[in-house]
């Protein structure tokens, strides 16, 4: 069985809180706290509010994610993706899209825009060397398989 942690929220919006959708599901969608809908021209970038503020336990992340479905249908997805929120952030969580299609895309207030996924984090202990072991791939990076 896989460990449930508590974590207290604010919602200051009329929208529910973030929940699960399926026994499955890794993340919660999460929704537009707005007054009147927003309009998104193509590549244009707007930080949407969510009227959500959380207190994140130490050794944790938030990682805000785009919605697959609103993607594919609308052409919106998350700029600096996955967005991190770190456990000692407790501003309101805001949500930057951007229009990627080439119409002009609306944002309603309750709109689903992003999914949240609570992570936990290890901490590192960098260990200063001057050499490090050699594997069969070495430097191949980008491309180096041959493969698309």
């Amino acid at each position: 069985m896989q460990e449930t942690i508590s974590i207290p929220i604010i919602n200051l919006s009329n929208n529910s809180l973030p929940a699960y959708a399926t026994a499955g599901s890794s993340g919660m969608d999460i929704r537009a706290h707005l007054t009147a809908e927003e309009s998104l021209m193509p590549l244009e970038r707007k930080l949407i509010p969510t009227g959500l503020f959380v207190q994140i336990p130490m050794d944790y992340e938030i990682q805000i994610r785009p919605r697959s479905g609103m993607a594919l249908k609308n052409g919106i997805t998350c700029l600096n993706s996955p967005g991190t929120i770190d456990a000692d952030y407790r501003g309101e969580i805001k949500v930057l899209l951007i229009n990627l299609s080439n119409e002009q895309q609306v944002i309603q207030p309750g709109d689903r825009i992003a999914q949240m996924v609570v992570a936990k984090v290890e901490k590192t202990q960098w260990e200063e060397v001057t050499e490090i072991d050699n594997t069969q791939r070495g430097e191949g990076g980008f491309g180096h398989t041959g493969k698309i």
